[in-house]
């Protein structure tokens, strides 16, 4: 795809992920001590999932060699309410490569056969500036069965977690990698869990208030989003305990995509009209 078709694309899905913001992001290329004018509400908690792991690595680049498509994920931690940047917090991110796989886990991939245990790829740690911002030099995730695509964080405050959280990325501009760039290809089935029927979306964050707006740059695509939190909050929130089974065993799903019109929390609701779940603004088809 030509370049200013792709720029064209990503504005297109940009302003609409920001639209669906409670708060109007800061722009990438500005410096990250300006106001963003953030709205000082609480961003909402969401489950931690069952692939938490501190590598205990302080660094910015958490990408160690993955491929993929490059991404700088730029999170901003205010205390909501009256909405002052947080110095000297720390934030956790973690998340799964182009093919679906977490680090530090057995059990891994489409065949659920991949041990990626002792690896600590796409993992990290960063500390607030003084403006609250932290900044990740990574990689734009991929997908598994049964979620959307998704980013996990956690922001400490003296060692309590005060906010325990995902963010997600507009599901036209996840549809367009996923159909285009090799390192996201030739998956073993269709991703049927996008944002429009993705449990975790549901049930914690109705109103998108953890929708990153998204920017594209020369080299790589910029994700910024603001993190509300309470300093008086101790939130461990949904901790899951081991990976699910792998398909066809006991307890787990069946192989394949899940049967027409099954739902649950492992696949979510059925979807009639695809594309018009993934653009924004594009009506259903009759």
């Amino acid at each position: 795809m030509a370049k200013s078709t792709r720029r064209g694309f990503l504005g297109f899905v940009s302003a609409s992920a920001a639209g669906l913001l409670q708060t109007r992001a800061q722009a990438a290329s500005e410096p990250a001590v300006s106001s963003s004018e953030p709205a000082c509400i609480l961003t909402p908690q969401a489950e931690e999932g069952p692939f938490y792991a501190d590598p205990k690595l302080v660094r910015s680049d958490i990408t160690e060699g993955r491929p993929g498509v490059p991404l700088t994920l730029r999170l901003r931690v205010i205390e909501a309410g009256p909405c002052t940047a947080i110095k000297g917090a720390r934030v956790d991110i973690w998340h799964c490569d182009a093919k679906g796989l977490y680090s530090a886990y057995p059990g891994q991939g489409d065949g659920h056969d991949i041990d990626a245990t002792g690896k600590t790829f796409l993992r990290g740690t960063q500390m607030t500036d003084e403006a609250g911002w932290a900044l990740f030099n990574t990689i734009y995730p991929g997908w598994y069965d049964g979620r959307t695509t998704h980013i996990h964080f956690k922001v400490f405050l003296d060692d309590r977690t005060v906010l325990t959280g995902q963010t997600f990325l507009p599901d036209a501009l996840n549809e367009f990698i996923y159909t285009n760039v090799p390192a996201y290809k030739d998956r073993a089935r269709q991703r049927t869990i996008i944002n429009a029927n993705d449990h975790v979306i549901e049930r914690s964050d109705p109103e998108h208030r953890a929708f990153c707006a998204v920017k594209e740059e020369r080299d790589r695509y910029v994700a910024t989003l603001t993190l509300g939190v309470d300093r008086r909050t101790d939130a461990t929130v949904g901790h899951a305990g081991p990976p699910p089974p792998p398909p066809g065993m006991r307890g787990g799903p069946p192989p394949g995509p899940p049967p027409s019109g099954m739902g649950g929390p492992m696949f979510g609701r059925p979807i009639k009209d695809r594309l018009a779940a993934l653009v924004p603004g594009l009506k259903p088809r009759r």
